[in-house]
């Protein structure tokens, strides 16, 4: 079997930057799910993507990481959702069907960037074991911002918002991998998702995955989203409104993640873009 791949840089400002995806554009007959998440695996990125259907309005799509498949991701949905559009096999206004749901996207080719509109997010009751999150950290209870909950936040897929007390401390932060697995565990959470603020605006976050095979991730905006509603909760940071969440630069590739949170009702109407490069192609052949 031949199976055409394409690699691509999400939410990275240049070339080489952002977080690493595998999209399988043409999913061909015969390819199971098992098979799907062998080449996850062969790939080693944090997610892969697999187009199983393109429709006149978008597409169906599966995303594995190399431990499984999610419901739902940030980058794997930008980045798709972008090089579909840019090979012309789906519109730039569209929507993406995965387990979560129906996601819109728009693409900007011009501008070389995706913008998603997330699903309304779900809070969970703040975490009481705040001592053991920060172990997951490598951190101690005091490096946490006293006054603001840890919760589980989920647009599709639930990440830990962690509130660290300033940017010296984020940086210093260090996964732990037997407490990190535990705390996201209890919580029913992929990862902890650790954030500071700088300024109305401007934010930084770091993100430590449940599992050993993703370990730090660079750009996640599956979390980035709950994030940006997490702070408009709180009226932090100058949300609800826009914000940039820098990510990736202790691993090696720096990310910019772009939010727009809204009021909706009781909710939040939450948006997520980045830009995209095409960095590749091949082929798996088995």
């Amino acid at each position: 079997m031949r199976v055409p791949f394409r690699l691509l840089d999400v939410f990275a400002e240049t070339p080489f930057a952002g977080n690493q995806l595998c999209v399988v554009p043409d999913v061909p007959d015969g390819l199971d799910a098992d098979t799907m998440l062998t080449l996850a695996r062969e790939i080693a990125f944090s997610e892969t993507t697999f187009v199983t259907a393109v429709r006149g309005d978008g597409y169906d799509v599966r995303i594995f990481t190399p431990d499984g498949e999610l419901a739902f991701a940030g980058h794997p949905t930008i980045g798709t959702a972008f090089l579909l559009a840019a090979e012309g096999r789906a519109p730039r206004s569209l929507v993406q069907t995965c387990g979560a749901g129906d996601v819109p996207v728009e693409v900007d080719l011009d501008a070389g960037r995706a913008t998603m509109h997330q699903l309304p997010p779900v809070f969970s009751d703040p975490v009481e074991d705040r001592a053991g999150v920060a172990a997951g950290a490598g951190l101690e209870l005091d490096d946490l911002v006293a006054d603001l909950p840890i919760v589980s936040a989920s647009t599709g897929i639930a990440h830990l918002m962690v509130p660290v007390r300033d940017e010296a401390t984020l940086r210093r932060a260090e996964r732990d991998a037997r407490a990190c697995h535990a705390a996201c565990r209890d919580a029913d959470a992929e990862s902890l998702y650790l954030f500071t603020v700088r300024s109305d605006g401007d934010l930084m976050a770091r993100m430590f995955d449940r599992f050993q095979s993703i370990g730090e991730d660079p750009a996640t905006g599956s979390a980035a989203g709950p994030l940006g509603a997490y702070l408009s909760r709180h009226r932090l940071a100058g949300m609800p409104g826009r914000a940039i969440v820098s990510q990736g630069e202790i691993v090696g590739r720096p990310s910019a993640l772009h939010l727009d949170v809204a009021p909706d009702g009781d909710s939040w109407a939450i948006r997520v873009s980045g830009r995209v490069h095409v960095m590749g192609e091949g082929a798996f052949t088995f």
